[in-house]
């Protein structure tokens, strides 16, 4: 099970439990609360692209701030075991190992949406000739009404300066040499290419160096979306090169309900004193910081672009989540996601029905874990049989289960459940 190339998958329980006993990962699994039914019986939990699952160290890591706060207070920002004040700069160096990055290129603050419309401030600087922003048609709503909203603060008309990146007619997947088309079209007056990676609905990983080569020979700013992407795909931003990335940390980084998100801002921006931005005085370099009244001397890289003192509280399950992914690897994690979401897609077409369609690019390369099946004549009640027989898994209308089985958690026998399960349900279709 070592060597992607060698798998020969099994339609059958005990290869998954082989397969399982042969995973160098699967002691990682107890690491993690998993959801219980009434009998208090494992639920399988493969809804990890909305919600990870919750790090035991969470617990322990919130309630040492918690303990910090009623026992010595204010003097935690200097005083506790990991000092408040440094609290960011210790998710730094595990964060930029998951996306690719060099820890002065990353970090973790606010919230995604609102990360955006910072890199927006700096990187979306429209002029008459180039004031347009280009998009997947498809992004998740978030970034649709951020664009759009950036558009329209910025004086120009998103009827006007939006342009989206679509599929085919007839097709789910976008096609890069559509996207060439449209930058062969366009190029000169688009100011920002924005795309969200890896697509929400469709599982689809878009190619980051390619978009931002793509974007750069055209003179355009290239930012990413990471919220399906980060802990779930190679990412590897520095390398690709665009000017930025945002993403949230409570998907496949596990760090809790609305936890704080991430940022990423490219080294050759890291000292560009004529980049505009809000500021706040988080930003500020600590040796002068606490002055107070001297005038805003950006810290360099991605912490120049904090606002405000980090919220303790929410860091502290981000530093559970970090702790296991530096200790599993993040290139163990991805070979694992590979055989494990492939097993999945084995056991789809060994279903072989003709009114199951998996939307997902079929190539490992171009997807993370997450595969979303098209069922025909489905609805939601497909999705209440799988919650019934305690498979937890993603409905998005009009017909189609996501289903994103993580590394971290996720066992090959729980996707083999889930894909017996999923041919029961449409034999009653």
């Amino acid at each position: 099970m070592l060597k992607e190339e060698k798998v020969q998958y099994q339609n059958t329980l005990s290869f998954a439990k082989q397969a399982d006993a042969e995973d160098p990962l699967a002691h990682f699994r107890e690491k993690f609360n998993l959801p219980k039914d009434e009998n208090g019986k494992n639920l399988i939990y493969l809804c990890g692209n909305s919600l990870g699952l919750q790090p035991k160290k969470a617990r322990e890591y919130v309630a040492e701030e918690l303990d910090n706060w009623a026992e010595i207070a204010v003097e935690g920002h200097f005083k506790a075991k990991v000092p408040w004040t440094e609290y960011h700069e210790i998710l730094a160096q595990p964060m930029a190992e998951i996306v690719g990055a060099k820890p002065g290129e990353v970090v973790i603050m606010n919230t995604l949406s609102t990360n955006l419309h910072l890199m927006m401030v700096s990187f979306y600087r429209p002029t008459p000739k180039r004031h347009k922003i280009l998009i997947e048609s498809d992004a998740f709503p978030s970034d649709s009404y951020a664009v759009k909203s950036q558009i329209h603060e910025r004086g120009y008309n998103p009827n006007e300066s939006l342009i989206l990146w679509k599929p085919r007619p007839g097709e789910d997947l976008c096609r890069f040499e559509d996207l060439e088309t449209l930058m062969e079209q366009h190029g000169e007056e688009i100011a920002l290419v924005m795309i969200g990676n890896s697509n929400y609905y469709t599982g689809q990983k878009y190619p980051i160096k390619e978009i931002t080569q793509l974007g750069h020979k055209y003179g355009c700013k290239v930012g990413f979306d990471l919220a399906h992407g980060v802990g779930n795909i190679d990412a590897d931003l520095h390398d690709n090169g665009p000017d930025f990335a945002v993403w949230c940390t409570y998907k496949y980084l596990n760090s809790g309900p609305g936890a704080l998100g991430g940022c990423f801002v490219h080294e050759r921006h890291a000292n560009d004193a004529s980049l505009p931005r809000f500021t706040g005085w988080w930003g500020h370099k600590m040796e002068s910081r606490f002055n107070m009244r001297v005038d805003f001397d950006p810290i360099p890289g991605a912490e120049g672009w904090q606002l405000s003192n980090p919220p303790i509280l929410s860091m502290a399950p981000i530093r559970a989540s970090l702790e296991i992914f530096a200790e599993a690897g993040f290139q163990n994690i991805r070979a694992k996601s590979r055989k494990l979401t492939g097993y999945l897609e084995y056991l789809i077409n060994e279903i072989d029905d003709e009114r199951i369609w998996i939307l997902t690019p079929l190539n490992p390369d171009e997807r993370g874990c997450q595969l979303s099946i098209q069922v025909k004549n489905a609805d939601r009640s497909m999705h209440d049989g799988f919650m019934q027989a305690g498979i937890i898994c993603d409905w998005r209308e009009p017909d189609v289960i996501r289903v994103a089985p993580a590394p971290l958690y996720n066992s090959f026998e729980d996707v083999y459940e889930m894909a017996q399960r999923l041919k029961q349900l449409l034999a009653k279709i």
